[in-house]
């Protein structure tokens, strides 16, 4: 006896209704035709629909697309975030290339790493500047002035953002014009660094505002006057525990630990909690300099850009080899001499040397104090070494 059961089983089924089998097989294609357009309404609904949305999005006004790409552009956490959405379609990628769009770029969408550095990034970074993104002139500026070799651009983008107000580029300036920065010692221009310094420090920027303090006590660039240098540094330091304590997490509870223990308002290198809290805040030209230093050498860098082989066996040579340059000892900074003894070295051990002040006291506050030893005692324990030692 055959049931309607077993007429469902397949060994019963091509026996039961031979004719049947092919209307059967075609009415399961068109179930998985069917079910393969569903999840595309338009694709059911017929060519029409379909091209009308096409339409609607052709539709779309361009200066409501390119608002929308420079808020993605403002608000980009990375250069990654405008590079997928330029890439989103063809429209996308020539509205993303506006200047409304670019001078809006926010610095994490400009922060290009120098193990990623190309010309794709190098032209990228170039229309930004064109369109008038101060912090892409900043940042363009110090990689043509430091790593590729170009002062004269590089110091042109840096002035552009520093006439825009841009802080970071106004103190940068200040330290070229110290240290006399791609020429020679006699090139140092101290009542420009220092008016440099002075404008920076009036937009809120802590290390210049340190650096004019040193330089109002020491009188370098300026008239002397110890008072108005104290006072300075006193609003530096105020100002660097103020941002240190608003931080939030561990950096407020260090600073507040640090206040029980001692004061060090009054201090010409601030306090090391602050400086604790502000070690991860490097600018995005200085991680790029360190990144770029620490897999190039140093010394082929400078004197490819400078067109000249270093003389060997110069007299100036401190037996770091002949045209050795240094790096700025503050491991945050990145920036290199442009020319032998450029930077000032520390006046107890002599073993460090830094570009600024600022620098110095950073470095102070996080390693240097804990390692600095006078230079005087290195001196008479190799005399005492020498005495000791039998003559041959």
């Amino acid at each position: 006896m055959k049931t309607r059961r077993g007429a469902c089983y397949s060994c019963h089924a091509a026996a039961a209704a031979p004719a049947d089998a092919p209307e059967v097989h075609h009415r399961r294609k068109r179930r998985r035709t069917a079910a393969a357009e569903g999840s595309s309404p338009s694709a059911t609904a017929g060519v029409p629909a379909a091209s009308a949305l096409v339409d609607m999005f052709d539709d779309l006004p361009d200066d409501l697309v390119v608002s929308i790409l420079r808020d993605v552009a403002s608000s980009a956490g990375s250069p990654a975030d405008l590079a997928g959405a330029m890439l989103t379609c063809k429209r996308f990628r020539a509205l993303g290339q506006s200047k409304v769009v670019l001078a809006r770029a926010s610095p994490r969408c400009l922060a290009v790493r120098a193990k990623a550095w190309s010309d794709d990034a190098h032209r990228f970074l170039q229309r930004c500047a064109d369109a008038g993104n101060l912090e892409a002139c900043y940042l363009l500026g110090m990689i043509r002035f430091y790593c590729l070799g170009s002062r004269g651009s590089g110091a042109a983008l840096m002035a552009a953002a520093a006439v825009g107000g841009h802080r970071e580029a106004l103190y940068s300036l200040a330290v070229i014009q110290f240290n006399g920065s791609g020429g020679s010692k006699d090139d140092r221009d101290l009542r420009a660094g220092a008016a440099l310094c002075a404008r920076a420090a009036s937009l809120g920027h802590v290390d210049a505002l340190r650096e004019l303090g040193h330089c109002l006590q020491d009188g370098y660039g300026v008239r002397r006057s110890v008072a108005d240098g104290r006072r300075l540094l006193v609003q530096a330091n105020a100002r660097e525990l103020a941002a240190a304590a608003t931080g939030g997490g561990k950096a407020a509870a260090a600073v507040g630990a640090s206040r029980r223990r001692h004061s060090c308002l009054l201090s010409d290198f601030g306090c090391r909690a602050a400086a604790a809290a502000a070690a991860g805040e490097a600018h995005a030209a200085n991680r790029f300099l360190v990144d770029w230093f620490a897999s190039r050498p140093l010394v082929q860098a400078a004197t490819a850009s400078a067109g000249t082989a270093p003389a060997a066996g110069s007299a100036e040579d401190d037996g770091a080899g002949a045209g050795a340059l240094r790096l700025c000892s503050q491991a945050l900074c990145g920036r290199p001499e442009t020319r032998r003894h450029e930077f000032r070295r520390c006046s107890v051990c002599g073993v460090v040397n830094y570009c600024s002040r600022a620098c110095q006291a950073l470095h102070w506050k996080m390693s240097h104090k804990a390692e600095c030893t006078p230079m005087d005692r290195w001196l008479d324990a190799g005399a005492n070494a020498a005495a000791v030692a039998p003559a041959p």
